[in-house]
């Protein structure tokens, strides 16, 4: 079993690398036609909010696999 800290830094590399993931792919998307003018702003942020729910949910999904992965070893026992 890995330790709370471990369990924690592994999280939070998780979370910061699926949000940056999402950012990359967020640019790509062209969201300009849905942006009214003089609200660039508040577009932004928008699009900021987005990518942190969605990569977090994305990382979310990834450790609890990991997890019931591990977890696996308890059912074959």
């Amino acid at each position: 079993m890995l330790s709370i800290g471990q369990i924690a830094l592994m999280s939070i590399l998780s979370h910061i690398m699926f949000i940056f993931i999402t950012w990359r792919l967020m640019q790509s998307i062209n969201f300009d036609p849905l942006i009214r003018k003089g609200r660039g702003t508040e577009a932004k942020i928008l699009l900021l909010f987005l990518t942190i729910v969605i990569g977090t949910g994305v990382s979310r999904f990834f450790l609890e696999f990991l997890r019931w992965s591990q977890d696996l070893t308890y059912l074959l026992q």
